[in-house]
């Protein structure tokens, strides 16, 4: 509970019995203001830098707090909210950690909205300064508005839905992100909105139809490279946009997609919802690699009824340096007291944040003023407390029920997000140890975990380590025997280890599940043309390329074997199939001289005289200085003279 200015009732002892009780009043009283507290001067300030993020036209409060008739209006109840301290929303008990943002309202600036309000709210002269929120945006216009294509439909009633939208950004070129202002579509009906970035296109292979998206909430993104989590990229009610500082944007390339995953919470009228979100961008490069550090123990949440104090804990020990920049606890309607800590190698301890009054309506990532330090082997510990009697405040069952971990609003959750930048001399990309650690400590809590067995079986494939990649490859699906992504690094791996068939195979078997994946087709291609299979390889090439023009390693590998099978015809005297290759090449790599060129001796040795002539002019039309292609343009026209 955050503390209130009190009256403390003390006793006195003389002699070691109680001799009186009284009250000590004059040095808890704040002392009245010696001249009238007037709005503009006193009251403004206040208004607009704790509460006009919020309350101001398409915020999500419901009235606005811009001006002093809209004050005025509110004064008795601006009064009350404040003075218990359930505005503005703050949950970090002080002295647990220095963060930054309005915070919470000192005990001086509480008395002064008291007696303002209590005098009758009085204006008095001059003027304040409103704040602005272009088009209700509070960054201002952002440089890329991109809107969801479809709205979805939520019923007044029944069980959460927790749906994915996929937005297309359509960027021509890389663009730095700074910021992002996401509008929920619905501040009532939305619990919470999370962006994530999908650089293998991979959400557009879950929706039904083009711009329809897909329901579920923990949602897995494929990606052929390591990216972990670096951000937070979220909407929550009465949260702020964030400007990245400098060197922290984060990177949006041509063909990425966004994935906003929105939690609705019915509101007992049908709502339709349809998001939008504002990107801001900067000209400078990201120079840091943050990474968002998990703590959870879901599977440690099965609270009785009537339990009043159920806890749940994590721990996990730093494999190397790290700097936290920011600190997001989780959990439902039951979480009462949160605390996070650092206990260093030496035993002395660091508070991360404390919350003694959890409230889920105003949680909130919460930023550290300045970084705090924490050497390798310090241990990050997480004690969350849950009270799921009936005297919680804000439990949602009456009389209680058993409650376990689980997505609903009525379940429970146990996490912990950190957001660090590690630190890792000689590494080149020291979230990869982190990320390592991390899995590992998963598996310990849950030992047939998939992701954690898939993550350390790609972070393997990626330290050229085969074997101990095809362990917890084969670990993974176990647990999901189907899960394509699993089964196409597993094909890797095989191809890795020497298995060429085995890799096939694993490739097929994502093919039949999901036939448009291209990492499948491409990777089954390098299998087929390693043993010679030259045409079937290019078979599985050519459909990637169809569907994407801009596939450069596609396109380059089709160049490659279709060369190499040109060459083998040549060898062994299959003329046809060596002009049919150099056609192929030819559309492919248009621009090059010496593909036209041998094209048209190919064409010449086959008879087609004109058609031979028209390749040698091609090819002196892209480079006037190939002598062969004119001697062979000379040869081909007297030859057809005759």
């Amino acid at each position: 509970m955050a503390a209130r200015l009190t009256r403390e009732l003390l006793t006195i002892r003389l002699g070691g019995r109680a001799a009186r009780q009284f009250l000590l009043l004059g040095a808890f009283l704040l002392p009245a203001h010696s001249q009238p507290l007037l709005y503009h001067r006193d009251i403004a300030p206040l208004l607009h830098s704790y509460c006009a993020s919020c309350h101001r036209p398409e915020g999500p409060a419901p009235f606005a707090l811009l001006t002093y008739n809209d004050a005025r209006k509110h004064a008795r109840e601006i009064a009350g909210v404040t003075r218990r301290r359930y505005m503005p929303p703050w949950l970090p008990d002080p002295g647990y950690g220095d963060f930054e943002g309005p915070g919470r309202l000192t005990a001086a600036q509480i008395q002064t909205i008291q007696e303002w309000a209590n005098s009758g709210a009085p204006e008095g002269p001059g003027s304040s300064s409103i704040p602005q929120f272009p088009s209700g945006w509070q960054l201002g216009p952002p440089d890329l508005v991109i809107t969801a294509p479809q709205p979805i439909s939520a019923p007044p009633d029944g069980p959460d839905i927790f749906w994915n939208f996929v937005l297309s950004p359509n960027l021509p070129e890389t663009r730095y992100v700074e910021a992002v202002e996401i509008r929920p579509g619905s501040t009532r009906a939305i619990h919470h909105a999370n962006l994530l970035i999908d650089r293998a296109q991979s959400a557009v292979r879950r929706e039904r139809a083009p711009g329809e998206g897909f329901p579920g909430m923990d949602v897995t993104l494929e990606s052929e490279t390591f990216d972990p989590d670096s951000h937070f990229l979220f909407w929550k009610p009465g949260g702020s946009p964030w400007k990245e500082p400098a060197g922290m944007a984060w990177r949006l390339d041509p063909g990425n997609r966004l994935v906003l995953n929105v939690h609705i919470h019915p509101t007992g009228k049908a709502e339709s919802i349809q998001p939008s979100i504002g990107l801001y961008f900067t000209r400078q490069a990201p120079t840091k690699l943050p990474m968002l550090l998990q703590l959870e123990h879901d599977g440690a949440l099965d609270i009785p009824p009537g339990d009043s104090d159920f806890l749940v804990t994590d721990e996990f020990k730093l494999p190397l340096d790290v700097d936290v920049l920011a600190v997001y606890p989780h959990a439902h309607y039951l979480g009462k007291l949160l605390e996070a800590f650092a206990t260093l190698p030496d035993g002395t301890r660091r508070w991360l944040i404390r919350i003694s009054d959890w409230d889920l309506n105003w949680q909130a990532v919460y930023r550290l003023r300045q970084p705090m330090f924490l050497p390798k082997g310090a241990t990050v510990s997480m004690r969350f407390h849950y009270d799921n009697s009936s005297a919680a405040p804000r439990n949602p069952n009456s009389p209680p029920k058993r409650v376990r971990g689980g997505n609903q609003s009525t379940d429970e959750m146990a996490h912990l997000w950190l957001q660090v930048l590690p630190r890792a001399a000689g590494e080149s990309d020291p979230r990869m140890v982190l990320q390592e650690a991390l899995m590992r400590h998963r598996l310990e809590k849950y030992p047939a975990d998939f992701l954690a067995h898939f993550n350390l079986g790609a972070l393997y494939l990626s330290r050229h380590d085969p074997a101990a990649a095809l362990d917890h490859l084969r670990a993974a699906l176990l647990a999901e025997p189907e899960q394509p992504a699993a089964l196409n690094t597993f094909g890797a791996a095989l191809v890795l280890s020497g298995k060429p068939d085995e890799a096939a195979a694993a490739f097929e078997h994502v093919l039949r599940l999901r036939p448009e994946d291209s990492s499948a087709r491409y990777n089954l291609a390098g299998v087929l043309a390693g043993e010679g299979r030259l045409e079937e390889a290019a078979q599985q090439l050519r459909p990637i390329i169809s569907a994407d023009p801009n596939d450069r390693s596609a396109h380059d590998r089709l160049i490659q074997i279709v060369k190499e099978s040109a060459d083998r015809a040549v060898s062994q005297g299959v003329l046809p199939q060596a002009v049919a290759d150099y056609r192929e090449l030819a559309g492919l790599q248009p621009g090059d001289a010496d593909i036209h060129n041998n094209y048209g001796i190919l064409l010449a040795r086959s008879g087609n005289l004109s058609a031979a002539a028209a390749e040698f002019e091609a090819a002196l039309k892209l480079n006037p200085q190939l002598a062969a292609a004119r001697r062979n343009l000379e040869i081909a026209r007297q030859k057809m003279a005759h």
